[in-house]
């Protein structure tokens, strides 16, 4: 495996057994699908992120979505953990279904209801996750996160 984690696809489990799926589609966007959790089958697609190298086998991305959600995730490829820091705006935990959508259909809304607030206090999930699945695609594939996460068809298409 290459010691870097553009083209990489990687499902996790949180310690509080949220799963979700990352596709780091090269150097400066992922994709990627809430499989379960509180926004559990919500997706998105070309979402801007910084990705960094800390040291062999070891990255950081981090994002921050049109919902003011932000987004810290380390990945220990080597040894398959990752240690993930989710910083929800108040909104989105006091009413998540309405983020559970295709975002890239829905930007508008999704940034009309983070402006639209309250985003304090901040919900804070810091949690390690086991990664169980791991594979290399290669980057720019539109084909690794093309459609809803199974079994979590979200509200809206």
């Amino acid at each position: 495996m290459s010691d870097t984690i553009v083209g990489k696809r990687l499902v996790y489990t949180y310690a509080n057994g949220w799963e979700y799926e990352l596709y780091v589609k090269n150097e400066t966007t992922v994709d990627y699908r809430i499989h379960s959790g509180l926004v559990g089958g919500r997706w998105v697609r070309d979402q801007r992120a910084y990705v960094s190298r800390l040291r062999e086998g070891v990255h950081t991305v981090h994002w921050t979505e049109p919902t003011g959600t932000s987004v810290s995730i380390v990945a220990d490829l080597e040894h398959r953990v990752t240690h993930g820091t989710i910083f929800f705006p108040r909104w989105v935990v006091d009413d998540p279904q309405a983020t559970v959508c295709f975002q890239n259909d829905h930007l508008d809304e999704m940034a009309r209801r983070r402006d639209a607030g309250p985003t304090y206090p901040i919900e804070v999930i810091d949690e390690p996750s086991e990664i169980t699945l791991l594979e290399d695609p290669g980057p720019d594939d539109e084909s690794v996160i093309s459609e809803p996460p199974a079994g979590g068809e979200p509200r809206r298409s």
